[in-house]
């Protein structure tokens, strides 16, 4: 049986008079199905079909696996087909993101410190862009959101302030394979200051559809002796300007409706939390955005408190507080100019 045949079946069973024809009607449509198309749940989608209580059911069942096989329906800002949404499971849609270590695949390393989880970008492209679309980094790092760019078939721009960490990942990128053929291009330069118009010409690029911002989490660690570092920043009223500008400069760039994500932790200091993700949060929706969703990411360890678990649990006993386990994810929309001014 073909594709055209099992489509054929499943629009005479949706037209059946009783709930016992569509039942009978099944017999033999599972092998059919699995030669046309071997995505594992439409058999599950059957099985639905024979187990329905109402032929209405039965009925909506029917047309639904209908249209997984005949249509395709994305979101605006997706490749995802709605109507075959069963079959993403790789792509998270909760709010707490469990991961038991970092993707080390490909040309990924773990060698720099505060480097970025490879899954974060990976999520976050797989959600809120189209393949051939642009994904903007300001805080490039050793490229991991432009290595993921490459995978998934998303052109890239990253930003970095050291030279030498600029050329690293120019390296790094360069190795990784580029099965869609990408564009990729690292620019050395403060990402708080940077003319990013000249940049994007150079590039044939109007806008981009993605902002993924990693930036410091303040001053856990110091990056550089460079005084633009956000890492350096005297304070952190000081750290929340200068991160401000780098979404302003780059912002200007990503059109309205479109998404940003903001990857920062907390930090503890003087015997007191410092909630420098939701201080951070509060500054970028004060600047014309929404927010979307507040994704917690789980970590087990990090580069500075790597076997040194049992010294952090006494010391989190002694102290009163709790050790971090967690950094947040924060997804902004973009509002349109009318909605900014309300």
């Amino acid at each position: 049986m073909v594709l055209d045949d099992v489509i054929k079946k499943l629009r005479e069973l949706a037209g059946s008079a009783s709930l016992a024809d569509v039942r009978e009607g099944l017999g033999g449509l599972k092998e059919a199905v699995r030669e046309v198309d071997p995505a594992p749940w439409l058999v599950g989608d059957l099985d639905q079909v024979g187990e329905s209580l109402t032929l209405e059911r039965a009925r909506y069942y029917l047309r639904r696996m209908e249209k997984s096989l005949t249509r395709v329906r994305t979101g605006r800002v997706n490749d995802l087909n709605l109507n075959r949404w069963k079959e993403y499971d790789d792509v998270f849609t909760d709010s707490l993101w469990v991961m038991k270590k970092r993707d080390s695949s490909g040309v990924h390393t773990a060698g720099y410190w505060g480097n970025f989880v490879p899954q974060i970008p990976y999520q976050l492209m797989r959600r809120y862009t189209r393949a051939g679309e642009w994904v903007l980094d300001p805080f490039a790092g050793s490229g991991t959101t432009l290595i993921e760019c490459q995978r998934v078939g998303r052109n890239g721009i990253g930003i970095e302030l050291q030279n030498d960490v600029a050329e690293r990942a120019r390296t790094l990128i360069a190795a990784a394979p580029n099965p869609h053929g990408v564009v990729t291009h690292v620019e050395c330069a403060d990402s708080s200051r940077v003319l990013l118009e000249p940049i994007l010409e150079r590039l044939g690029v109007r806008s981009v559809g993605l902002l993924v911002l990693h930036p410091p989490y303040f001053d856990i660690i110091r990056f550089s002796d460079d005084p633009r570092d956000l890492s350096n920043a005297a304070s952190v009223d000081l750290f929340l300007d200068r991160l401000m500008a780098v979404v302003e400069s780059t912002a200007a760039f990503l059109p309205s409706g479109r998404y940003m994500a903001l990857v920062i932790g907390d930090k503890y200091a003087g015997s007191e939390w410092v909630p420098l993700g939701f201080l951070s949060m509060q500054r970028i929706l004060e600047a014309g955005f929404t927010l979307k969703s507040i994704v917690v990411k789980n970590f087990e360890s990090t580069v500075g408190k790597r076997n040194q678990e049992e010294l952090w649990r006494y010391r989190a006993l002694v102290g009163g507080f709790y050790v971090f386990k967690h950094e947040y994810v924060f997804i902004f929309q973009k509002k349109k100019p009318e909605e900014g001014r309300r």
